[in-house]
């Protein structure tokens, strides 16, 4: 069983940056790959970005490319996510999650475990 708490979100004016943090509990994380969701009200939870098992191969949604990057420290169970250049369309409640496999995976359906969320506001 693998939980996740995130934690970095908040109130941030258009422009900014957020560092999202998720750390795991669980002997499968160094396994699996792991990603970011987002949830805005009234809209479906979207990707946002995922990377494998051992950090070597990411992926982002085309709306978050070269602003959002993805990243992991196996050492510390923990899975991170820089955001940059922050835009009011970004304001979601935003969710880490965890396969049970090692690959990169950009559906939801392919998440087995998912955290409670974290809420990022920005302000324009």
């Amino acid at each position: 069983q693998v939980q996740l708490v995130e934690s970095g979100g908040g109130l941030v004016q258009a422009g900014g940056s957020l560092r999202l943090s998720c750390p795991a509990s669980g002997p499968t994380f160094n396994r699996n790959a792991m990603g970011w969701f987002r949830q805005a009200p009234g809209k479906e939870r979207e990707f946002v970005a995922t990377i494998n098992w051992n950090g070597a191969t990411t992926a982002h949604a085309d709306s978050v490319k070269g602003r959002f990057t993805i990243s992991r420290n196996n050492a510390k169970n923990t899975v991170y996510l820089q955001m940059n250049s922050l835009k009011p369309e970004d304001t979601a409640v935003y969710y880490c999650a965890g396969t049970s496999g090692p690959l990169v995976a950009t559906s939801a359906g392919a998440y087995r475990y998912w955290g409670q969320g974290t809420q990022v506001t920005v302000s324009s």
